[in-house]
């Protein structure tokens, strides 16, 4: 197995970036022309790529490439600002730097996109905002929080963070919930192109604080007729559970296309 911290300089961002990579030894992949399959990890809020370095078990185990992106508090959207064009560092950039570079995962259908809180939301949004790039989408404990701040208005806060946070996120929060920054918009409009539509693993602890939040989006699949797991379970917003459901989510990816 090879573990690597990389620094690149990346044009979405204007400026030099790192991310790590964890790539596994695996004798079948000694054929020539044998491509790995490629995960990408999101990291939650406040969190950073560091927190998945014992995951990298599961990447030995299933054979499959793991690059994980630092995004600081991002959310994985573009800003209208230069320099903060998160969804499209992750989403493309990133992608496309990985594939050249190491020669990995040049299809969709190898090529999965995962993430925890922050970074659930982040794998939702960038595997539907780029549904020709990522087969598979996994979340867990999704900060589906859309409908909430969009009633944040300037000078007001929660429990998180504050109005220019999200707006700085999000753009103007008044406009939200029917903006290109919203899960659930970029879905209707794959459904109205009629193109397809990345599959997706869901899963939240039943003591997890965001609980509501993922099953309103659940519900909204299940009005759409579009296909999906979801699963709930014991648990809270922490590494003990999303540790169980990414070695759950990940087997369902090497499993579900029959290739493992």
């Amino acid at each position: 197995m090879a573990t690597f911290r990389i620094n690149f300089f990346s044009h979405s961002l204007q400026r030099n970036v790192n991310f790590n990579m964890f790539l596994p030894n695996d004798p079948r992949e000694e054929g020539e022309g044998k491509i790995l399959r490629t995960g990408f990890f999101l990291h939650g809020y406040t969190g950073s790529a560091e927190d998945f370095w014992e995951l990298t078990e599961l990447a030995q185990k299933y054979h499959f490439a793991m690059v994980m992106p630092n995004a600081e508090n991002s959310f994985y959207l573009d800003a209208e600002a230069t320099g903060f064009q998160y969804g499209t560092y992750v989403g493309k950039e990133l992608v496309e730097y990985v594939r050249k570079t190491f020669h990995l995962a040049m299809r969709k259908e190898d090529t999965f996109i995962a993430g925890l809180s922050m970074g659930g939301f982040g794998a939702l949004h960038t595997g539907l905002a780029f549904p020709e790039t990522f087969g598979k989408i996994i979340a867990l404990s999704s900060a589906l929080i859309i409908h909430e701040i969009a009633g944040i208005k300037e000078g007001e806060k929660n429990d998180v963070a504050n109005y220019e946070y999200y707006f700085r996120c999000f753009d103007r929060l008044d406009m939200v919930e029917k903006s290109e920054n919203n899960p659930e918009t970029l879905l209707l409009q794959l459904i109205e192109q009629k193109k397809e539509i990345p599959e997706i693993y869901m899963a939240c602890g039943t003591e997890d604080f965001l609980l509501e939040n993922n099953r309103a989006f659940h519900r909204f699949l299940e009005q759409h007729k579009i296909e999906h797991f979801y699963y709930e379970s014991p648990g809270i917003h922490d590494m003990v559970f999303w540790r169980e459901y990414f070695a759950k989510g990940v087997e369902w990816v090497v499993t579900s296309d029959g290739t493992e």
